[in-house]
């Protein structure tokens, strides 16, 4: 993935210009955290949160024929969540107040994920074609395996079973 400190740069340049944003993570598609500003917010959760909304959000997108995920927005009492596409391998989250302008959060966000995409996706080409020009490894000789145990016989307990008719009046004392 792209180098934290870029995104991070990114993410508090887009705090900068928007300044009712009160946190900004960048995350992969799958979950994991790649940076974040987001005083009073685990950036973990928030990221596996997104994920699973990124989910969603792409599945009703393709049912109803809408094409491919480009942005979500979530307005609660106190303000907005908003999710941005951000390339091929991550997604831009931004948490801003109630009082911003849902239109400038658009057009910032847009921008931001833009560049962050560019970004990751870079890097990601980047490591998969070093992985495709490393040399294909040998595979390793297998480790000898371990000589096979037999379990030794199981003892046997006594059981108690149910008294047959004929013993159904015999009494055990036993004295201490």
């Amino acid at each position: 993935m792209a180098s934290a400190p870029e995104i991070l740069d990114e993410l508090r340049r887009l705090r900068a210009r928007v300044p009712q944003l009160t946190g900004a993570l960048a995350a992969g598609v799958d979950g994991l955290v790649l940076a974040h500003d987001t005083p009073g917010v685990e950036p973990e959760v928030l990221a596996a949160l997104t994920a699973a909304a990124l989910g969603v959000a792409m599945r009703m997108a393709d049912t109803t024929g809408q094409g491919d995920f480009r942005e979500l927005l979530v307005r609660g009492r106190y303000g907005y969540v908003s999710t941005y596409s951000a390339g091929e391998n991550a997604v831009l989250t931004l948490l801003a107040q109630d009082r911003v302008n849902i239109g400038r959060l658009h057009l910032e966000g847009r921008r931001a994920g833009a560049r962050i995409g560019e970004l990751v996706d870079a890097r990601e080409a980047v490591a998969r074609a070093a992985a495709a020009a490393a040399p294909a490894k040998t595979p390793l000789k297998p480790p000898a395996k371990a000589p096979v145990r037999t379990p030794a016989k199981p003892t046997t307990l006594p059981t108690r079973s149910a008294r047959g008719p004929a013993t159904t009046n015999a009494r055990t004392t036993t004295e201490i």
